[in-house]
């Protein structure tokens, strides 16, 4: 042990598309969303997190709020830096202290990342004063947070659909023996809807009420055994430009995201068919795993199941699977020392 461990922290982070969550002595101190607002004549970010999120859609020219990962990966280095130092300003054991304590850091990635990518990554925690830095495939975080034994030489199979893209992997003995990255997941269900709305209903809306549409009446089934009421939405009229409020339903919700979910589908598909057929026969037992927050879309479940034939689980608290997952790797380093990438 160093000299001087005892000012080193340790933190486990998911930098999600859209919400980043840390972990800080086992439990979870930071979830907001992965929002920026900056202001344009001085380039200098004034808010982020959820201050930020409230401006979203909402600003003046002064004013432009960013996402600083696009598809899982830093698409804004300035931004994403920024809003990585503001949220550890915000964990209860670092604020308020006279140092910088240097960090130990898990940070989860998409498992199709690039190495420009990860190098994106660890430059942005090197910026905050982190020393040491491994990353963990979001799979395999997912799989752990989720409580299946990986180390295990039996096939499980998990599907974790995030903000930017959807994770598919079949892990045994501590790796990840075929995945599949795809980029569509809970940003494209939010333009689907904006679509759907537009071209059906002529109501022009933002992605802020697209999401909340989702989260209230989203569905990847047409016939739900308890369908949620019908939700009134309000938005600009594209025909006479006067606002206007219409009531959606969930059966419109599954035909606007009908065509993403069946790319999903496929995407699983073409996993089980690469999948070794000694770890086909250990996933025909144990089913899938679903994790993220598309796990919480009405029906998709179902649908999967339908779909593969195969029994598939919802995650406890899925939106949280992964944090909880790179937290277990983080607190047990020597045991998951070959799953981390230095």
């Amino acid at each position: 042990m160093g000299l001087f461990d005892f000012l080193t922290q340790e933190i486990a982070i998911d930098l999600g598309t859209a919400n980043t969550l840390i972990i800080h002595n086992n439990k979870v101190v930071v979830d907001s969303p992965s929002i920026v607002a900056i202001d344009r004549r001085t380039m200098k970010p004034i808010a982020v997190g959820e201050i930020a999120k409230q401006m979203q859609g909402k600003t003046h020219d002064d004013i432009k709020t960013i996402r600083p990962l696009k598809d899982g990966v830093i698409a804004d280095f300035g931004a994403s830096e920024h809003m990585i130092r503001e949220f550890i300003k915000q964990i209860p054991g670092i604020k308020g202290k006279i140092f910088n304590p240097s960090l130990r850091m898990v940070i989860c990635i998409p498992s199709g990342i690039t190495e420009v990518e990860k190098r994106a990554v660890k430059d942005s925690a090197a910026k905050v004063n982190a020393k040491d830095v491994k990353l963990i495939y979001e799979p395999m975080a997912a799989a752990i947070g989720v409580g299946i034994d990986v180390t295990q030489p039996k096939g499980n199979m998990i599907i974790d659909i995030g903000g930017g893209t959807t994770e598919i992997a079949v892990i045994a003995l501590g790796g990840i023996v075929c995945d599949n990255s795809i980029k569509i997941a809970g940003d494209v269900f939010n333009n689907d809807i904006l679509y759907y709305l537009r071209t059906h209903h002529n109501l022009f809306i933002g992605e802020k009420t697209a999401e909340h549409i989702k989260m209230e009446v989203g569905s990847g089934l047409e016939e739900l055994d308890n369908p949620p009421e019908d939700l009134p939405v309000q938005g600009r009229d594209l025909i006479t430009g006067k606002p206007k409020e219409i009531m959606v339903n969930y059966k419109e919700m599954a035909r606007a995201l009908d065509k993403s979910i069946l790319r999903i589908e496929d995407a699983i598909m073409e996993t089980l068919s690469r999948t070794p057929p000694e770890l086909s026969a250990d996933i025909y037992n144990t089913g899938i795993y679903l994790a993220g927050g598309g796990a919480l879309l009405r029906g998709l479940d179902q649908r999967i199941g339908r779909k593969t034939g195969l029994p598939v689980f919802i995650a406890d608290d899925p939106l949280r699977a992964v944090v909880r997952g790179t937290g277990i790797a983080l607190k047990n380093i020597e045991k998951f020392e070959n799953f981390l990438i230095k």
